[in-house]
């Protein structure tokens, strides 16, 4: 076994990155830049006395993320390291699905998923979408003003997302602050971690009791024979998965165009087609910034830093974005995808299509209706929510003319 060096021992010792306090969610750039500056793999805390390398280096991202012989995604022994009332432990711990196994494990997880979301069909997919836009517009488009977050993305994706898993309308509002107790990461992280797993595991008692036409279900049918305890964790991810980061996904894409007049007035005539909106995002300000844990089954040197086992190692696609856009500036092509906030390798997205799909058909729809939404605030006074993993604002205030969808002529 090899030993670590006296410079990657002085690396170990070096202070932390703090990922976790209120500057790194107002601005991340030199927070960054100071991890950048460690070299390919910075040394950071995701919450105080927990740290973790972090992965800047796009050569290095893409190593870790095909090394399945030196790195796993199992957290168990990193897991009996920390208190049990880290904030960070809704995100990180261990849960029998395909984000947390490896091996045969992860390729049975992972191809239930894929095969559910099959099921899908693009055209049911984006009727759900039109049809969670219709009603959010309905409530804020006869006032004038709304919060494009708290009103529009946030709800949108528990109403798209409860409709594809089996739950009424009725339910979104709970999903929907369970969700972001969670991912903040912070004193209300355990609060929101209980009151999400209740809320799946409600569900899928419910589907086992009775099966429905939707995703649950159909991971409870699939030949692959998942338990029910399986399948609850598999939820767990998705529907956290898809409902978060997605909202993030379409909030962050808002309120890049509305703070450029000339961008949004192309995207609303039809001249640039929404996508561009969201690469920009996918590219620039990624809603799932810092994630793609790993850990070391055992001490290596990896890009020059010696990694301890048991410690999380994790991508920044936050600093990697960075990076790329100091490196080659406007001289990127508009659908250029070398971003890697899709992860890369066997852990890769399964269901990007999807996401995709969700996202620009609700910002389609919603300036559809809305043609002329105008921020209140320029973008650099919004503020983003705490945490470590994540980019999302707290709110997107717009003012538009009052309009509502079901006004005569009013349909897009």
């Amino acid at each position: 076994m090899t030993h670590p060096s006296p410079a990657e021992q002085a690396f170990s010792l070096a202070a932390p990155v703090r990922l976790w306090e209120d500057g790194f969610a107002r601005d991340p750039r030199p927070y960054y830049a100071a991890l950048r500056a460690q070299g390919p793999v910075g040394w950071a805390e995701l919450a105080p006395g927990v740290p973790a390398y972090v992965v800047t280096d796009r050569r290095a991202a893409l190593d870790l993320l095909h090394d399945t012989k030196t790195f796993s995604h199992d957290p168990r022994p990193w897991q009996a390291t920390v208190p049990d009332d880290s904030p960070v432990l809704g995100m990180m711990r261990w849960r029998p699905n395909t984000l947390f196994a490896d091996g045969a494990a992860h390729i049975r997880y992972r191809t239930t998923l894929i095969d559910a979301f099959d099921l899908v069909e693009p055209h049911d997919l984006r009727a759900r979408v039109h049809r969670a836009v219709h009603l959010l517009v309905s409530r804020i488009g006869p006032r004038g003003e709304a919060d494009l977050v708290g009103e529009f993305t946030r709800p949108l994706m528990a109403l798209v997302f409860n409709s594809l898993f089996g739950l009424p309308d009725s339910a979104s509002d709970r999903l929907d602050a369970a969700l972001g107790k969670l991912i903040e990461g912070g004193a209300q992280a355990a609060q929101g971690e209980a009151e999400y797993a209740g809320y799946v595991l409600e569900l899928i008692a419910a589907k086992t009791e009775r099966r429905g036409d939707d995703l649950p279900s159909w991971l409870l049918d699939h030949p692959a024979g998942l338990t029910p305890e399986e399948v609850t964790w598999q939820v767990f991810l998705t529907l956290g998965a898809g409902h978060e980061p997605t909202a993030n996904l379409v909030s962050n894409a808002l309120s890049r165009v509305l703070g450029n007049p000339a961008y949004y007035s192309t995207l609303t005539s039809g001249a640039r087609p929404v996508t561009d909106a969201v690469l920009e995002v996918l590219h620039h300000e990624t809603p799932l910034a810092n994630y793609g844990i790993h850990y070391a089954r055992t001490p290596v040197t990896f890009h020059g830093v010696w990694i301890r086992a048991a410690v999380p190692v994790v991508i920044s696609y936050g600093a990697l974005a960075q990076a790329t856009e100091q490196e080659r500036g406007a001289d990127r092509h508009p659908g250029d995808a070398s971003h890697l906030s899709w992860s890369a390798g066997p852990h890769a997205c399964p269901v990007k299509q999807h996401t995709l799909l969700i996202a620009t058909e609700a910002i389609e729809r919603l300036t559809q209706w809305l043609p002329d939404l105008e921020p209140v605030l320029p973008r650099e006074r919004l503020t983003w929510r705490p945490g470590p993993f994540h980019r999302s604002l707290t709110a997107l205030p717009v003012r538009f003319s009052p309009r509502s969808p079901d006004q005569p002529g009013g349909r897009p």
